[in-house]
């Protein structure tokens, strides 16, 4: 820690301190002030997302998923490109949902990747940064066939999971099937907790990896094991809030490092969250079709498929969720309020 030699209060109101060797460095008054000092800060500023007592996916309530179908959250494309208002509706409906709709959207790869852009950049993968693709396998991934895909999310095996994922059907010809599922995981992790506290305690103790291996020069591995559930105090996991879902049992990797114990208490709760996880209450079911992208949550919502005839073609891409909360936060609080979270 380097001493330093004065410290003096300009006109400005910054505090200017001078370090040896004739370095100086400075604050302001009022940065210290919010340091020094208690200061209410926006409850939801922070990473937790904001509870729904009568609607959403979130609720534990049975009709949940009825009350999305009905009117689900949806944004006119011209308003998110034309606006930072219609970016704070749309990114609001996000952290609120977990998931929002956009209506309107050219059936462009265009189109497409400069509404994502409204949010942040395009995060970058092995699968490349903006995709296009069909069910031809040029990807050695189970996305790039006609194969139904259960309730899962994606980049279980990052380290770092993007934050959204955005889809958009471009086109589907000669065959039909191919619905979205999307699943709530907060919610499912809460209805979990209550009724079987013990397997929401071994999801959120046992970690395991994800591992993403078929393509050539491919092999992403992270250094370390995650659990399935993530709350916000591990000590307090029979209150803590959920913060994150890594659950995609095709990307798992071997349960190295466990005892037989341990294995045989990860599958019996691995058994019952799947059972939740495709309970009718929890399943979302929509016919995507082109002109309307899909936004969602990736740390919160699964989604997945049915089967598929015919040719359909996809694209999206990913955004880091650093950067869609930096978004959000930018167009909802105050940089006051902002700061005084910090």
């Amino acid at each position: 820690m380097t001493p330093y030699s004065s410290l003096v209060v300009d006109d400005d109101g910054n505090i200017i301190i001078s370090l040896s060797k004739g370095h100086k460095d400075g604050l302001t008054l009022i940065c210290l002030q919010l340091q020094l000092t208690e200061t209410k800060i926006p409850e939801d500023i922070t990473p937790k997302r904001a509870e729904d007592e009568e609607h959403g996916l979130r609720i534990t309530c049975g009709s949940s998923v009825l009350q999305i179908a009905a009117k689900p959250p949806t944004m006119n494309y011209q308003k998110v490109m034309d606006s930072d208002e219609g970016v704070k509706e749309w990114t609001g409906n996000i952290r609120r949902w977990g998931f929002c709709f956009v209506d309107g959207c050219p059936a462009t790869s265009i189109g497409t990747q400069s509404l994502i852009e409204r949010i942040a950049f395009i995060r970058t993968t092995h699968y490349g940064g903006f995709w296009r693709f069909t069910s031809d396998l040029s990807t050695k991934d189970s996305a790039y066939t006609q194969l139904a895909l259960g309730a899962h999310n994606d980049n279980t095996y990052f380290t770092d999971p993007a934050g959204l994922q955005t889809f958009h059907l471009l086109s589907h010809i000669n065959g039909g099937g191919g619905a979205s599922l999307l699943v709530d995981g907060f919610r499912a992790a809460n209805v979990l907790r209550e009724e079987s506290p013990e397997a929401f305690r071994t999801l959120c103790h046992t970690k395991i990896r994800g591992h993403s291996s078929g393509n050539e020069g491919i092999a992403i591995m992270p250094d370390r094991a995650f659990p399935v559930i993530t709350v916000e105090s591990d000590a307090d996991w029979r209150r803590s809030e959920v913060t994150q879902i890594r659950w995609n049992n095709d990307d798992r990797a071997a349960m190295t490092g466990l005892d037989s114990r341990a294995i045989a208490d990860f599958y019996a709760a691995a058994r019952k969250w799947v059972e939740i996880l495709r309970r009718p209450h929890s399943e979302y079911w929509v016919q995507l079709q082109p002109g309307t992208a899909l936004t969602f949550d990736n740390w919160r919502v699964l989604h997945g498929r049915s089967a598929f005839t015919g040719e359909r073609e996809m694209c999206g891409a990913y955004t880091n969720m650093d950067d869609f909360i930096s978004r959000w936060k930018t167009l909802h609080f105050s940089k006051e309020d902002i700061l005084n979270a910090v």
